[in-house]
């Protein structure tokens, strides 16, 4: 149980796909919102893994890579 909760938390701090390529991107969440047309709120609950970006619609993915530059693909978490 210990070891398991101690994998949770390593894991949680480890940053997502789309915080890493947004912030190499010299995004702001903000800008990405403004620029995608995703919802500020969107973002921050996918960089924080509140919801999972492997269950997001595919328009939000869409233009999540597209403003990005990078694929769908390189958005989802393994």
């Amino acid at each position: 149980l210990l070891f398991e909760s101690i994998n949770l938390s390593i894991q949680n701090k480890k940053e997502t796909n789309l915080k890493k390529i947004r912030r190499a991107a010299g995004l702001s969440q903000t800008e990405l919102a403004v620029k995608s047309g995703v919802s500020i709120r969107n973002i921050q609950m996918y960089e924080q893994r509140n919801n999972d970006i492997n269950k997001a619609q595919v328009d939000i993915l869409l233009k999540l890579s597209k403003t990005l530059g990078c694929n769908i693909e390189d958005l989802l978490e393994y």
